[in-house]
């Protein structure tokens, strides 16, 4: 399906890819420990809600 050279190109662009994501976050970790404060129970409520409604909807189907 994929050539010996696609497969090595793909797999140097995913290596050399979470390598440039890794340093970038580092570089901004301060920064985003600075703006985005509570922004886990954010995510922690949205999570809830989502699994209550698909709990419901479990429960009234049956």
């Amino acid at each position: 399906m994929f050539s010996t050279g696609q497969l090595i190109f793909a797999a140097l662009f995913v290596v050399a890819f979470i390598f440039v994501m890794v340093i970038a976050y580092r570089k901004d970790k301060r920064l985003h420990k600075k703006n985005y404060k509570g922004v886990l129970w954010i995510l922690i409520s949205f999570v809830t809600f989502v699994t209550i409604l698909f709990l419901i909807k479990f429960f009234l189907k049956n």
